[in-house]
């Protein structure tokens, strides 16, 4: 693979600044943040009041653990504007979330916060080794999911040409990558899976494509699949981070340089990990969940948000900026079965073990009497050989990840597949 470490007189200066200067930063942020969210958004005037405290209680970072959470229910009960901070005619921009699990949530931004998600998103692209006038192949969704047009906002900032295919039309995809030479994509890792199903179809080597970085994101996916995908391409696999109520895609970025974690951008998004249980602030390096606070954002500023994705904060290594470890599950993702916790990206890692079996799978819950069962759905490769891969995954599912499962072995392209983020769990057990 080229190497596509960025020039560092290519960074922003703040990339590398001391931790001391970062910090001044953020603190003079925050400060502005809390102030702008306390006098503008009922919500959090009414929550830090009866929380017992103000933005001036704000003396050192450490002052935000005094502060209260906030999470999805708040934003749904505020439906639909309810947690803007300016005049719904300063807002530029409108995303939502489908809906589809109770109210849509819905983030709007005004024309510097757009500028802003540019620039963090043009910051992610470059850290991932593109640079201007690279083409890039965005398989994102646009719409009102952040995505694809969330990337797109970066791809202009940073002069790349951008290709705006969206997902679906799988036989296109491949055709476009090819036809137009796109240097990178931007897609969720599983649909990345069907666009190599995709090459062989066509019979094509994907190796031999034009593509250098692939930039994954949207869905937890594992080490193991990340070498699955760089193999198949042979390409650079980097993780993005973001979630729409904090801003969107480029919250953080893996560096292509160092591949170890992703580098939060902290001048703009402030990270904490939380003890999912107590919410009790853990030191650096602690597993638990991810709770981010804006520092710049105008139109929807977002305190104290929990993401419920697990992770750890890390130092910074190829920017000074600390990293996350890449995101291990969420913790409503998780999986309670006979008493042990799984989560979908631990069977990923010993399916990824098992070269007979291709790496598409779907977890299925039923209730047999009254006891859970898990059942995962995986493929054969085509040239898979003898042997029972199947039991072989079971094996080692019981092995590594303590419960006993069912695996059901299906033809190639019997796994439902992905135009977006997968669907990994159909719990069909009776809700209670």
């Amino acid at each position: 693979m080229e190497d596509l470490t960025p020039p560092k007189s290519s960074l922003d200066p703040i990339e590398i600044a001391s931790r001391d200067e970062i910090a001044t930063l953020q603190l003079d942020r925050m400060k502005w943040s809390l102030r702008h969210a306390y006098e503008n958004v009922p919500h959090y005037k009414a929550s830090f009041d009866a929380a017992g405290v103000h933005p001036d209680d704000l003396q050192g970072l450490e002052d935000l653990a005094r502060f209260p959470f906030t999470v999805k229910t708040d934003l749904r009960e505020n439906y639909p504007f309810g947690m803007f901070a300016v005049p719904r005619e300063q807002i530029a921009r409108i995303h939502a979330s489908s809906g589809t699990t109770g109210q849509p949530t819905v983030v709007g931004y005004t024309k510097r916060d757009l500028d802003t998600w540019a620039s963090v998103v043009a910051r992610s692209l470059r850290a991932s080794g593109l640079k201007p006038g690279d083409i890039l192949h965005n398989a994102y969704g646009y719409g009102l999911f952040t995505g694809g047009l969330g990337i797109h906002l970066g791809a202009d900032k940073l002069g790349l040409s951008t290709v705006p295919i969206s997902g679906g039309m799988t036989q296109r995809q491949v055709r476009l990558i090819e036809d137009f030479g796109a240097t990178g994509i931007t897609v969720t890792p599983s649909y990345s899976l069907s666009i190599i199903d995709e090459y062989a179809a066509q019979g094509l080597d994907p190796r031999k494509s034009p593509l250098k970085v692939g930039i994954f994101g949207a869905e937890p996916w594992t080490n193991a699949m990340r070498r699955e995908i760089e193999d198949a391409f042979d390409m650079h696999a980097v993780d993005i981070y973001g979630l729409s109520e904090v801003m969107g895609p480029g919250v953080a970025n893996e560096c292509v340089e160092t591949k170890d974690g992703l580098h939060i951008w902290e001048d703009h998004f402030y990270p904490e990990v939380i003890d999912p249980e107590t919410g009790e602030v853990l030191p650096d390096g602690e597993l638990g969940e991810l709770v981010f606070t804006s520092l710049t954002k105008e139109a929807f500023p977002i305190i104290r948000y929990r993401t419920r994705d697990l992770t750890r904060l890390l130092p910074g290594t190829a920017r000074s900026m600390r990293r996350m470890e890449k995101v291990t599950g969420r913790s409503d993702d998780m999986i309670i079965l006979r008493g042990v916790n799984v989560f979908p990206t631990q069977i990923e890692e010993q399916l990824m073990t098992v070269p007979a079996l291709a790496p598409h799978f779907q977890l299925e819950l039923n209730r047999v009497g009254n006891k859970d069962e898990m059942r995962v759905k995986v493929e054969s490769m085509p040239e898979a050989g003898v042997g029972d891969p199947a039991q072989e995954l079971a094996s080692k599912i019981k092995q590594v990840v303590g419960v006993s499962v069912a695996v059901d072995l299906l033809e190639p392209g019997g796994v439902a597949r992905s135009q977006g983020k997968a669907v990994r769990i159909v719990d069909n057990r009776p809700k209670t």
